[in-house]
């Protein structure tokens, strides 16, 4: 164990560490965090609708009288998940061009007009009216959205450090029109740049880039993504990266946003037009089922100590200050206080526990036991709370909690060695 411990520190460390800090893949990250709100308002809004209880809807019914009431939360959720593209096309820009040290507002804006530009357009039969389809503004959208804010970003950002294509204003010209004017040619050739993009692609016959894109290449990764293999793989990164020290969470984030934001998305479409629910492994199946207490189950690590460790002081000790954040999924102070950071005792159950987890939560979801996740609950819900707001049943914070106790069983052998280890270490410095 400690030979293979030593190899990946030598040779998977380094590179992992330097994905993490990529900047790009930070810039995605940190797009994505922006719209974090909105989506859980947008699913709670559709929750409030569609919740799966008779009791409720004829009371809603009763009181509003009819159906009506459900307009209020329908438009909610329209403005939560219709705008998504457009609002990470502009925050994943201004993030990149902010680790360039280059003004993120205007970089944005030019992002957004450029994803605007090769977006096709629909109107109706007779042509009287047109606008841009929800569709591709929208989760579907998500993959152009960020291939537009990168590739943008970049021409823009080297276009503005050739000094030729700065206009520079006189002197006593307002900061802020001076500004505008020195952005005005690199803005402008970014967009000609997409436009040209379109027109290659309609001469090509591609009538919408999006479609074309989505069919080829997104439709296929969403669904290979809602596979078994794929959710273990997933876990298995996150907790690898873990235990050397990185955040597995921000590493995989771009994936995470990217594939299975639009995963819940669809999930939530389906309910509000009453079709089944497509997708198993969305966002909050791993929040809400897997990772209970954050990265590892690390809540049921601690509850395992604190019922069966008694003699090993250190772990008692961080298991009692480790509680309270760990209800809320927040697990650093477990994750470098026992520490689970490079320990190779913790590694199996750290690695093995959330991969049970996954596969007994699919099984559970994939044979009907538990329904289909159609929320987006905040990473920061407490668990088993978190499963029955995620599937908006009992059932799915029933499912929660028998994962959480099979956590905390499995933990128990893998601390009984550490306390032994400890007690002898102990008598050992005696």
């Amino acid at each position: 164990m400690k030979k293979i411990i030593d190899l990946l520190d030598r040779k998977f460390v380094p590179i992992a560490s330097k994905i993490g800090s990529q900047r790009h893949l930070v810039a995605v990250r940190d797009g994505f965090v922006v719209i974090m709100p909105l989506m859980i308002v947008g699913s709670l809004a559709v929750l409030i609708n569609n919740l799966p209880i008779d009791a409720y809807q004829n009371l809603m019914n009763s009181i509003f009288g009819g159906d009506g009431w459900k307009n209020f939360a329908s438009y909610i959720s329209q403005g939560a998940f219709n705008v998504m593209s457009l609002i990470v096309v502009y925050t994943v820009s201004a993030a990149l061009a902010k680790s360039y040290s280059k003004d993120g507002i205007t970089a944005g804006a030019i992002s957004l007009a450029s994803l605007v530009t090769i977006m096709a357009s629909f109107s109706t039969e007779d042509g009287s009216t047109s606008g841009l389809p929800f569709a591709w503004m929208g989760a579907q959208g998500l993959f152009i959205a960020i291939f537009v804010a990168l590739i943008g970003t970049e021409i823009f950002i080297r276009l503005s450090n050739n000094k030729k294509l700065i206009i520079t204003m006189p002197d006593g010209v307002p900061p802020a029109v001076a500004k505008s004017f020195s952005s005005l040619m690199p803005g402008m050739l970014t967009i000609i740049f997409f436009a040209l993009i379109r027109v290659l692609f309609n001469v090509a016959g591609v009538e919408s880039i999006h479609q074309s894109f989505y069919d080829l290449l997104q439709a296929p990764i969403v669904k290979m993504a809602n596979t078994l293999p794929t959710a273990l793989l997933i876990v298995f990164l996150n907790h690898l990266f873990w235990f050397f020290g990185l955040n597995g969470g921000s590493i995989l984030e771009p994936i995470m946003q990217s594939v299975y934001l639009p995963a819940i998305d669809q999930n939530i479409a389906a309910l509000e037009k009453g079709l089944d629910i497509p997708n198993i492994v969305t966002k909050p199946f791993f929040d809400s089922f897997v990772y209970l207490g954050g990265t590892g189950a690390t809540l049921a690590l601690v509850v395992s100590v604190l019922l069966f460790t008694r003699k090993n002081k250190p772990y008692k000790v961080v298991s009692e200050l480790s509680l309270a954040p760990s209800l809320f999924n927040i697990n650093e102070p477990v994750m470098f206080g026992f520490p689970i950071v490079l320990n190779p005792l913790l590694f199996i159950p750290f690695l093995l526990v959330p991969m049970i987890l996954t596969v007994i939560s699919y099984a559970a979801i994939s044979t009907g036991l538990v329904p289909k996740t159609i929320v987006l609950v905040p990473w920061t819900t407490p668990p088993v709370i978190g499963g029955f707001l995620a599937t908006g049943s009992w059932r799915g914070g029933a499912l929660a909690l028998v994962n959480f106790v099979i956590a905390v069983v499995l933990y128990m052998p893998f601390l009984k060695a550490a306390e032994k280890q400890f007690l002898q270490t102990s008598e050992g410095e005696k």
